[in-house]
């Protein structure tokens, strides 16, 4: 073997060496890039869930986003969505957020619908009372109530709650109709004091729902009640007292003793 097949061997490995090490080079930088890429996995629907639906697995994906333009209370995995209620409608596409799903505790989807501070009634509607048929879940309404005035057939009514949620028409609590339907119940949500204002204009009259635009959320000012007037406080009597007419000093000196008068 001569000298120049030994350079040659001595050249290839040198060049095999040389393509390992920049191999491993680009794949170490390769594998770094993706270490300290600036995107995370975020979860989003792949279809539309309407309010009141249960996520499932089938509709949502994981997706990479940009750090800087994922919500605070985003999902980084579908196992942290699965089996929650929307509790506002979303389409395909969007990020699924804390402030949009609520735990599913057992029970009926409806009870998880509420918020923690407000109770459900639900109100007997008709094809009048119902808005002919057009609430539906996610809906915002205001309350009248007409009762009559005395025995004749003049009647009053009044707005008595405004902008409340429709949680739901009937006992579905989804919103995926496209044509309105009657009703016969209507479950709304409210606190607990506007549940006690409902249930007694219920007994005292009619109840008509009145349909709210999504974007309307300005509630009448509530009137401030009147100051009570102030109360007057009539002065004490000034007493005097009167010295007794026959003042006196009384004077002793040893078995003696004299009474001296004394001019007030």
């Amino acid at each position: 073997m001569g000298s120049r097949t030994l350079t040659l061997i001595a050249l290839s490995l040198l060049l095999g060496l040389g393509a390992v090490w920049m191999a491993n080079n680009w794949l170490s930088a390769r594998l770094d890039a993706g270490t300290t890429d600036n995107t995370q996995n975020v979860v989003v629907a792949t279809t539309e869930i309407p309010f009141g639906q249960m996520v499932e697995a089938q509709h949502v994906t994981l997706v990479r986003m940009p750090k800087g333009t994922v919500p605070d209370d985003s999902f980084a995995t579908t196992e942290e969505v699965i089996g929650k209620i929307a509790t506002f409608g979303m389409l395909r596409g969007d990020v699924l957020r804390g402030a949009r799903l609520a735990e599913h505790l057992g029970g009926s989807t409806l009870a998880s619908l509420i918020a923690t501070d407000k109770r459900a009634v639900s109100v007997r509607v008709d094809d009048v009372v119902g808005v002919g048929g057009f609430l539906l879940p996610g809906n915002r309404v205001d309350v009248l109530a007409t009762k009559r005035k005395g025995s004749g057939d003049e009647a009053e009514a009044k707005t008595i709650l405004e902008d409340l949620r429709v949680l739901a028409v009937d006992q579905t609590a989804s919103t995926d109709k496209t044509q309105p339907v009657v009703v016969r119940a209507v479950t709304l949500e409210m606190t607990s004091e506007e549940a006690e204002q409902l249930v007694k204009a219920m007994t005292e009259g009619r109840l008509q729902l009145a349909l709210r635009n999504p974007l309307d959320n300005q509630k009448k000012p509530v009137a401030a009640a009147p100051a009570p007037a102030p109360v007057a406080v009539a002065p004490k009597p000034v007493v005097r007292r009167r010295a007794p007419a026959d003042s006196g000093v009384t004077i002793i000196r040893g078995t003696e003793v004299n009474m001296t008068k004394v001019g007030l």
